[in-house]
């Protein structure tokens, strides 16, 4: 490999922003977000709620975005999330502001994605929702165009996303909002630091007294002009194609300072083997003679798990990533079905209950089946490199977070990567 690769927007950053903006006190401009299914599903949602979304900036996949807030927002709507989970958890808690009805369903591959949490304490802060009894989409909320708020205790062990659907919720509570977390663990803190942050550039200061607490005025949030950083987990794959197939590749724009989990990469691929060197705000990862087998604690940056486990494939001795229980519950059970997978390849790997251990065989060619899981398909890309053979079965399931992704993968094989 000798490419560079200029990766899109934040998923995550973009659908904050989104959210953010939708309830700020006047308009606000995102430079260069994310224009993927994840965020285009997130758009969808605001524009059936009344809030205006257009293009300001037409430079093609990085379109600015202006967001002009509205109040109340619009009911007797339905909102279909697709498959992404911070649109039906981060738009469950706005549904409350509504004046009327708000559905609240998505596709039928993430219909099982936990939300019985969130109901729960969405019921506790004051939203009338009807799910039926079952505590899952698809459900109503019963919008009366505003949220009481107050104390409340949430289990948030299955997805950080309940704990950051409220917190941006919050500012527009009647009382804002005192949250406690009751759970054994807490996975993806990253995110909810991301949270944290979007909300104090906006001028909202969330205070957090203890581990796992936190109190959110209620108050106005500030209409502004953010630029999104790329997608750090999303450069995940294109980085670790250097140590897989030798040569190096560089992503640019690499923030200094970024609450995103793939800020982790340049460390953990190091420690896996490569050489990674900053220059400015280009990050560049060269592969090393072989791929180092490591133990690691991945509970803080679980969407990295797939790409980790391609390069723990190829590594010299066995890896176990923990700290990951909570990825059953993503797009597809991650770990059964990279486990799977990489059997079906003459692999060998091992589900743990809060993880997987990989042990290094060879492999052979064979279908690598994506179950409508983005991070399952770049997974299998990636161990095509190397592997003749390997067929992705649905790599268009990239399109969920970076639609670019074939045009991206063959550009970095030929050396041009943009």
């Amino acid at each position: 490999m000798r490419a560079t690769v200029v990766v899109p927007g934040s998923k995550s950053l973009t659908n904050r922003e989104l959210i953010l903006a939708a309830i700020a006190e006047g308009p606000s401009v995102l430079h260069a977000p994310l224009h993927s299914d994840d965020s285009a599903r997130m758009v969808q949602a605001l524009t059936r709620l009344g809030v205006g979304v257009e293009s300001v900036d037409d430079n093609g996949a990085s379109a600015d975005l202006r967001i002009t807030p509205v109040a109340p927002f619009r009911g007797s709507v339905e909102i279909d999330c697709g498959q992404a989970g911070t649109v039906m958890r981060f738009v469950a808690g706005l549904a409350g502001f509504a004046s009327g009805d708000v559905t609240l369903t998505a596709h039928e591959s993430a219909l099982h994605r936990p939300m019985g949490s969130l109901i729960a304490a969405l019921r506790e802060v004051g939203l009338d929702i009807d799910d039926g009894g079952h505590w899952a989409l698809p459900f109503t909320v019963r919008g009366h165009g505003h949220v009481r708020g107050g104390e409340v205790e949430i289990d948030a062990s299955a997805s950080s996303q309940f704990v950051s659907g409220l917190l941006l919720a919050a500012p527009r509570f009647d009382v804002g909002l005192h949250l406690r977390h009751t759970g054994a663990r807490l996975p993806s803190v990253p995110h909810i630091d991301m949270t944290i942050e979007s909300l104090a550039h906006r001028g909202i200061h969330v205070e957090r007294p203890a581990p796992g607490e936190w109190i959110v005025p209620p108050g106005p949030v500030r209409g502004k002009d953010i630029a999104i950083e790329p997608d750090l987990s999303n450069a995940a794959p294109f980085l670790a194609a250097a140590m897989v197939a030798g040569g190096h590749v560089t992503v640019p724009g690499w923030p200094l300072h970024s609450t995103q989990p793939g800020a982790l990469l340049g460390e953990i691929l190091a420690e896996m083997g490569a050489k990674v060197v900053r220059r400015s705000t280009n990050l560049t990862v060269t592969g090393g003679e072989h791929i180092e087998g490591i133990d690691l604690d991945l509970s803080g940056a679980g969407e990295l798990a797939p790409t980790l486990f391609g390069l723990a494939a190829f590594a010299e001795s066995p890896t176990t990533l923990y700290g990951i229980g909570h990825i059953r519950g993503h797009e597809s059970d991650r770990i059964a079905a990279l486990v799977s997978n990489l059997r079906a390849l003459g692999g060998e790997a091992h589900e743990l209950e809060d993880g997987i251990r990989i042990v290094p065989r060879p492999l052979h060619g064979g279908t690598w089946r994506t179950y409508h899981d983005h991070r399952l398909a770049t997974t299998g890309a990636l161990i095509g490199l190397r592997v003749p053979g390997v067929r992705v079965d649905d790599i268009g399931t990239t399109a969920k977070t970076l639609p670019q992704f074939p045009s991206l993968w063959q550009g970095m094989r030929e050396g041009t990567g943009r």
